[in-house]
């Protein structure tokens, strides 16, 4: 820490009030002295005037220590220190009333030689120095704080004594002068703390500022903002990881649906337990949004709160499409503000940026790794790990596109791979109402009323309408389907390429009449002139690996296209048609000074593959079949294409994959060329049985990756994929995975098939993918038909409980999201389950719903922010195996305590810190079999504290590089038999003590 920091940190209205009570309260005329006194005469905590108790100094000396480290900016010292630090200065401070001087001597010390004999007589009064046990950081901040206290307690003397006030009234005065002007200094001085505290301020409110406003696609066709608040708009999806390893031991292991396809983590807290996420996502599933989200998050979050562990970080969004527009290098953090525009870059205070990320304060946001061209992603690859590896301890998000990088491309550095889900049929019924929500504000009763009418006809076609079900997966399809609905009074259209065709129209042809711009500019541009302009910059774009492109360049190519459509040259020259095109159109963005962008790179890919096939360049679509920039642009060129056209682009597809000497490769552009059959209107039988082929080859998929990108071909591979019986377990569950995955109701009678496999894990899958479709259909096609022994039937919603129940319940269930505690309990008491898995329920506060639950022999609890009181498990007689996890909170060790008949207690506790009390509270929970939580806690766990019935320890290594001793865990765990290190940072694991631990334990890594 900057010695300066500190003046910052610990001012005169700060540190004076502690050190007036270090000393007596004297009656008037007490400074009428003619001689020195003793400074033990003068102290207020020792002889028989004491007035403080020596741990009311120590409260004093915790107190200064608080205020330091709760000011804005730079932390003085690690938080963890703080005991130790409040502990050293207390001890220090105590030893006034040893110091063998008067109040004269001191003053003629200074107040430098004076905190130096406190420091010496501290250490000859008890042992080492008090400082002997910090770090550097924490002993400097300890040393300044002595001297400082000490700078004021001379002042003190030399305004109490006549007598000093007379033999050294100068120097009183140079003491007097130098607190003041320290005083004024901290206030007005360019300190590099507080410029740096003052400049933060002011970024994390423009931040905030900029990303607070939400663009909901259509809402600007009448009389109202296109934009509103991130607050009221943004929709907090899903996401899932795959698992790489089984599920752990424990009751989880046993108890949670079986092998478990995929952990759903909430998007917007995946950062809480893996500090470094690559997230994939197709177009407009929400990337963008959600690193709007986090980003405004991070300057609001609270030590307690959902987001706590955004809680003072410094958010950086960085969007690749602007960063990489010229082809420039890459920034480094001074760069980081000026590569992104921002207005607050040549305010930015020299080496901020830096300070941020050396402090591990940092949430770095990297939007966009598809928008980058494919030849230079290597460099943008090495970019971010030189970062990473120079800056550890942020936390760290990139987006991308599924398939624009390999998997693992991020493995070697840390990063954890997740993928956005699919919006569910509650999120899809969420953004509906919100979108229409929205779109009522502001409005007239018959225009409301209206609204309302639209908001049930959609809700209703989205169930019953599979086409339209299949195309609400995002909040870009759900946004265009909200906005068309309502723009053609309720009708809809069939397809994703008429969806998009009618989108340009409502926005090219009718944005401005319903908007009554036109009677302003007086100037109107029909659509197909407009759409002949926008193609042209979008395929500008594709073929350059762009998505965003300078202004003047945009301008040029408009200029080159006005003399074949003279209808837009009518409107002026080049610069004015392109203004007009920015301003009218709707499509186009300038999101910084003299750069241009399309509104959403889905209507970049659509314009441009009509324009490629326009051009007919088949050619280059083929040659860019393996460029994962090229795949929405080649599926929607065969929309556009003519059946001469279709069948030349696909059999040069499988022509493309063919040749193709990477397996990768091969499979996907053979999968690209069967997703385009969904857009293949007519087509030659040859052509399509070719493209059959080679996709049957890809089946069954050896992974449940590759089995989600066979997924998405669409409903025709249902035609190619195996039945029950001719596989084995775990390529029939490939083959189930697959179907799940099919964004169609067709998929639910292939999945019957299936209900009989005798394999758990096939069985599982079946019932997790409950939530796909149509709840009372499937319910009775599958769910209806597979046998639960074993098995955990997985229900995410009321509705699916209570279908359950007319299925004659089941006894093993797993409940995940917000379920009514009057549902839970109506089916506890009706159905008696003998197993229950609550998950990710954050509105849940109690367990009183199952109180009837008399039957109930496990229970597993994860994710459950709010639920701490489980009192109700008391009273469950035949209770004998709980499993509760916290990731953000503190678990309830105190209810622990009270479950004495358990046969297994397993606790993981993710949260961020564990207190004395709590480790006291640890110490009493002497029934527990497995104890999982980071690496940092465990190393803060008292020396005395031993766990007896603990079989099963879990260490996560978040953040922690240090070693690990682990000499002690035989004395500490006596029961010890497994050992487990699932690494979620991608740091290597090192433990010492092997040597000490008992044969019989057995030591893993994930």
């Amino acid at each position: 820490m900057d010695p300066s920091v500190l003046g910052a940190r610990l001012a005169s209205s700060a540190i004076a009030p502690l050190v007036k009570k270090l000393f007596v309260t004297e009656g008037p005329g007490a400074g009428l002295v003619d001689q020195p006194v003793r400074l033990s005469a003068y102290v207020s905590f020792r002889g028989e005037r004491r007035t403080l108790s020596e741990a009311q100094l120590h409260r004093l000396a915790g107190h200064l220590v608080h205020e330091a480290l709760t000011s804005p900016g730079e932390r003085a010292f690690p938080a963890d220190e703080a005991t130790a630090v409040t502990d050293a200065l207390a001890r220090t401070l105590l030893a006034l009333g040893d110091l063998d001087m008067d109040d004269v001597q001191a003053v003629q010390l200074g107040h430098r030689e004076l905190a130096k004999a406190l420091r010496t007589r501290a250490a000859e009064a008890a042992g080492p120095p008090p400082d002997h046990h910090l770090s550097a950081d924490a002993a400097l901040f300890y040393t300044s704080a002595v001297e400082w206290a000490c700078l004021h307690v001379l002042h003190f003397f030399t305004q109490r004594s006549t007598f000093i006030a007379r033999t050294l009234v100068a120097q009183s005065r140079v003491q007097a002068e130098t607190i003041a002007k320290l005083d004024e200094l901290i206030t007005r001085a360019p300190r590099p703390d507080t410029i740096r505290a003052a400049f933060e301020r002011r970024y994390r409110t423009h931040v905030a500022t900029k990303h607070s406003k939400l663009t909901i696609y259509g809402i600007d066709l009448t009389a109202t903002p296109g934009a509103w608040p991130l607050d009221l708009a943004y929709l907090s999806l899903t996401s899932t990881e795959e698992p790489v390893e089984p599920p752990r031991s424990g009751a989880l292991a046993d108890h949670l649906t079986a092998p478990r396809p995929a952990t759903t983590h909430l998007a917007d807290r995946v950062l809480a337990t893996h500090p470094k996420v690559l997230l994939r996502g197709v177009a407009g599933s929400g990337k963008t949004t959600l690193v709007q989200w986090l980003a405004v998050s991070a300057t609001r979050a609270t030590p307690d709160g959902p987001l706590a562990h955004l809680h003072d970080r410094v958010p950086f969004v960085l969007p690749l499409r602007t960063l990489t527009r010229h082809g420039e290098r890459l920034p480094g953090p001074e760069r980081f503000l000026e590569a992104i525009g921002s207005p607050l870059a040549g305010a930015q205070p020299q080496g901020w940026a830096d300070h941020v990320l050396t402090g591990g304060r940092a949430l770095v946001l990297v939007d966009g790794i598809d928008e980058v061209p494919d030849v230079e992603r290597d460099r943008t690859r090495t970019w971010l790990a030189d970062l990473v590896s120079a800056y550890p301890g942020n936390r760290w998000l990139v987006t991308s596109r599924p398939s624009a990088v390999r998997e693992d491309w991020l493995a070697d550095e840390g990063f954890t791979e997740l993928t956005l889900s699919p919006m569910s049929r509650a999120h899809v019924d969420s953004f509906i109402h919100r979108w229409h929500s929205a779109a009522r504000h502001g409005t007239d009763a018959p225009t409301t009323a209206l609204l309302d009418s639209y908001e049930r006809q959609l809700l209703t076609a989205v169930t019953t309408q599979p086409d339209l079900g299949r195309l609400a997966t995002n909040p870009l399809m759900c946004g265009l389907i909200c906005a068309l609905h309502r723009d053609r009074r309720g009708y809809l259209p069939h397809g994703r390429k008429e969806l998009y065709e009618a989108a340009l129209a409502m926005l090219l042809a009718r944005r401005d009449r319903e908007r009554d711009v036109l009677a302003t500019v007086g100037r109107e541009l029909r659509q197909e002139p407009q759409t002949q302009l926008l193609q042209r910059l979008a395929y500008w774009l594709i073929r350059n690996g762009r998505t965003e492109l300078d202004r003047d360049r945009a301008e040029a190519i408009v200029g080159e296209a006005l003399p074949a459509v003279p209808e837009a040259a009518t409107l002026g020259d080049a610069r004015t048609v392109f203004a007009h095109l920015l301003l009218r159109s709707g499509l186009l963005l300038e999101p910084s000074p003299g750069a241009v962008t399309f509104v959403h790179r889905t209507f970049q890919d659509y314009l441009g593959a009509r324009r490629a096939v326009e051009e007919w360049d088949i050619g280059l679509l083929t040659q860019h079949a393996a460029d994962d920039q090229w795949e929405d642009v080649i599926r929607m060129a065969v929309g556009h294409a003519r059946p001469r056209e279709r069948a030349e682009i696909l059999d040069g597809l499988v022509a493309a994959g063919d040749r193709a000497t990477e397996r990768r490769d091969r499979s996907r552009i053979h999968l690209l060329a069967a997703a385009c059959l969904e857009h293949a209107t007519e087509l030659d039988p040859a052509v399509r049985t070719r493209v059959g082929d080679r996709v049957n080859a890809l089946i069954p998929p050896p992974n449940p990756a590759a089995a989600r990108k066979l997924a998405a071909v669409g409903p025709l591979v249902l035609d190619l994929l195996p039945g029950p019986g001719e596989l084995g377990a775990e390529e029939s569950r490939m083959v189930v995975i697959t179907a799940s995955r099919i964004e169609s109701e067709a998929a639910i009678p292939f999945l019957a098939r299936y209900a009989h496999d005798p394999s758990l894990s096939v069985r599982s899958q079946l019932a997790w993918s409950w939530y796909r479709f149509d709840t009372a259909r499937y319910a009775e096609e599958v769910i209806a038909r597979v046998d639960p022994e074993g098995l955990y039937f997985s229900v995410r919603s009321e509705k699916e409980l209570r279908v359950l129940g007319e299925l004659g319940g089941r006894p093993r269930v797993q409940l995940t999201g917000h379920i009514g505690t009057d549902a839970i309990a109506s089916y506890v008491s009706r159905y008696q389950p003998q197993a229950l898995t609550i998950l990710n329920h954050r509105s849940l506060t109690g367990l009183q719903c199952l109180r009837d639950a008399e039957k109930l022999h496990s229970l597993v609890i994860q994710n459950c922010d709010k639920l701490l009181d489980l009192s109700a498990l008391t009273a469950l007689p035949a209770l004998r195996s709980l499993d509760y996890t916290a990731n953000l909170h503190r678990p309830p060790w105190e209810s622990f305590e009270a479950l004495t008949e358990l046969d297994e207690l397993t606790v993981w506790a993710l949260h961020p810190g564990m207190s004395p009390d709590d480790w006291e509270s640890v110490g009493a929970v002497q029934h527990m079999t497995e104890l999982g939580l980071d690496v940092e806690l465990l190393m803060a766990m008292p020396d005395t504290l031993v766990l007896p019935e603990l079989r099963r320890l879990a260490l996560f290594y978040v953040q922690q590089e240090n070693p690990v001793d682990v000499s002690s865990f035989a004395a500490r765990f006596p029961r010890l038999a497994r050992l487990r290190i699932p690494s979620m940072g991608g740091h290597e694991v090192r433990l010492h003590g092997f040597d000490r631990l008992p044969e019989t334990v057995e030591v893993s890594y994930d």
